[in-house]
């Protein structure tokens, strides 16, 4: 079945991420193509909830919870993304590749577990 395409937007802090995915929505509005833009963590309804805790200045997390919490926000995502993949284009703001930068490369998560619940998360996408 096809499928419109998903557009991650990967880098650092300032990196330029939130003015190139500003860019592409003006262009899909003022083309008239429909799209959703989410972003990690956050997104839908209950990832922003998890947003929330993880961006909380009073928050202490150890890493591996810190892990957790990103990849839920991904979990509460995925099915939306899914379901219209299918019917729109997707824009996201960070994704599977920061996750891997922060977590593994930055706080020394090992790989393979990270890579392992992305697997599961992601199924077939």
């Amino acid at each position: 079945m096809y499928k419109k395409p998903v557009i991650v937007f990967e880098g650092i802090e300032s990196s330029g991420k939130s003015l190139h995915i500003k860019s592409v929505c003006n262009y899909l509005k003022k083309k008239r193509i429909d799209f959703i833009k989410l972003r990690e963590p956050g997104g839908t309804k209950n990832a922003e909830k998890i947003r929330k805790l993880i961006l909380n200045n009073k928050s202490d997390f150890n890493k591996n919870t810190d892990l957790l919490l990103y990849l839920s926000s991904r979990s509460e995502n995925i099915d939306y993304i899914k379901k219209y993949s299918k019917k729109k284009i997707v824009l996201i703001d960070r994704f599977t590749d920061s996750t891997l930068a922060y977590q593994h490369y930055g706080m020394g998560i090992d790989i393979s577990l990270i890579k392992k619940i992305d697997n599961f998360l992601l199924k077939d996408f």
